[in-house]
């Protein structure tokens, strides 16, 4: 469980980031987690962009992309949703 401080921190470092997947029509896939998974992995923090002709709300998006890839939602903010998981071997980010 993050802290606000240590979200703080993540909402600032996310700013910058573009959205590197898109949910689309079908929603959330088993695909899809797996992906986002391994690109957590590398990256640590990612945002996921929700596009307008999806079927799911984007809270459901955001809980499932959270209970399958073990990630916390660091903010959701219009159509994009901040995801932060600690990387076990690519360790960047240091939280307060």
């Amino acid at each position: 469980m993050l802290t606000g401080k240590q979200k703080r921190q993540l909402r600032s470092m996310a700013h910058h980031e573009k959205p590197i997947f898109q949910v689309g029509k079908t929603g959330v896939n088993d695909n899809m987690i797996h992906q986002i998974g391994d690109a957590l992995e590398k990256r640590e923090l990612l945002k996921v962009s929700i596009l307008q002709n999806c079927l799911e709300d984007k809270h459901t998006v955001a809980e499932k992309l959270e209970a399958g890839t073990g990630a916390e939602v660091v903010q959701i903010i219009g159509n994009n949703i901040v995801l932060y998981k600690e990387s076990m071997e690519n360790k960047q980010i240091q939280l307060p």
